[in-house]
């Protein structure tokens, strides 16, 4: 790391010398523009609308206007202003931690001992260390007057570059004025929800997934030129995004909490969810035609309807077979007695019986037909 700036930590009579370093680093892949006709790169060029010439970087000045008056401001009278010269960061308070607003965090700087004897440096990590308290500083860095939080982290002091109470908007939404109702029902839930995806919190865990398809989209092209196939390059369609369907609160929360709950047992069992799902509902449509085969056939779930209803799907003549067979004999009369049904006691206890059983196979011998 290259510092870049130099001063010291003035803490109360006791000065720490330092160098400051960004704690900090963008990971996103540098692009830049290009003509689509020639791949040609695009420049911005410094291009004066006066005299309409290329201005050169050291031949530009910083200027302000305001009612149609313009003030130019010179580097050597911008380096004029007093708290520009100043390098050192005034320790002004120690706070507590919990009462700094995350929102008001800018950027980060480490800070080095910048001396031979880094005993004062040591001290006043200690005394944050003691009090656990957070120094408020004031600063100057990079033509900005600053406010700071320095603190400690591993064994570093940290600076945090704060914004000025100015620079953070207020949150003005009408909206939120309503008066909304909210029951303990979806209280609860959304407590269990928070509950069941409560984790330590682990910045390791988790991958700029953007950046890295980004870099598979790269490599691909570097591969396959022209001929890139971006589904075939990352498994879905370019563009493919959420339905953005809008449900029910509580039935999200529902959603939700079955899918969390349910999350261990499908993956012990090597089924993901939405198989589960799928399983759940072709099982559900299922139960419905065979009750119906069953109760034409012989107005019972017994084993002999059963037999009957997935013959009839087989073929007309073996549906009939099977549905006189059933009537007629005894134990399969016996067995539709055991089940309490009233369709196969009727037909035990009349002669007529294998009549009634005919007419029902009959009839469901129809209804398949489309089939």
């Amino acid at each position: 790391m290259r510092a870049i700036w130099k001063g010291a930590i003035a803490f109360g009579l006791v000065n720490v010398p330092v160098k400051v370093y960004s704690a900090t680093e963008d990971h996103d892949i540098s692009l830049h523009q290009v003509h689509n006709a020639d791949g040609g790169r695009i420049r911005y060029q410094r291009r004066c609308e006066v005299c309409g010439e290329v201005v050169d970087y050291s031949d530009i000045e910083k200027a302000f206007e305001e009612d149609g008056r313009t003030v130019v401001l010179s580097k050597d009278e911008l380096k004029s202003i007093p708290a520009e010269n100043s390098h050192e960061i005034e320790v002004v308070q120690f706070v507590p931690s919990e009462q700094l607003e995350p929102m008001m965090f800018e950027k980060s700087y480490y800070l080095e001992p910048d001396s031979k004897s880094p005993k004062a440096y040591v001290l006043l990590r200690r005394a944050l260390e003691d009090t656990d308290r957070v120094a408020i500083v004031q600063f100057a860095l990079r033509e900005k007057t600053r406010l700071g939080a320095l603190r400690i982290k591993d064994d570093v002091l940290v600076l945090q570059s704060l914004l000025w109470p100015d620079e953070v908007r207020e949150a003005n939404f009408p909206s939120l004025d309503a008066s909304i109702k909210i029951s303990s029902q979806e209280r609860d839930m959304s407590a269990a929800l928070v509950e069941s995806m409560a984790a330590d919190f682990d910045p390791a865990s988790f991958t700029d997934e953007y950046q890295v398809q980004l870099r598979q989209l790269i490599e691909a092209k570097l591969e396959q030129g022209e001929s890139l196939d971006t589904e075939e390059t990352f498994g879905v369609e370019a563009g493919e995004g959420g339905k953005g369907e809008v449900i029910d609160l509580m039935e999200a929360l529902k959603r939700s909490l079955d899918r969390k709950r349910g999350g261990g047992e499908a993956a012990s069992s090597g089924t993901s969810d939405d198989e589960a799902d799928t399983g759940d509902e072709e099982a559900e449509a299922a139960k419905p035609a065979r009750k119906s085969s069953g109760t034409k056939a012989s107005g019972t779930k017994t084993a002999a309807s059963k037999s009957t209803a997935s013959k009839t799907t087989a073929s007309k003549t073996s549906a009939s077979k099977s549905a006189t067979k059933s009537t007629a004999s005894k134990a399969t009369a016996s067995k539709a007695a055991d089940t309490k049904s009233t369709g196969t006691k009727s037909a035990a206890a009349k002669s007529t019986g294998t009549k009634t059983a005919e007419k029902p196979a009959a009839k469901t011998t129809r209804a398949r037909k489309p089939a």
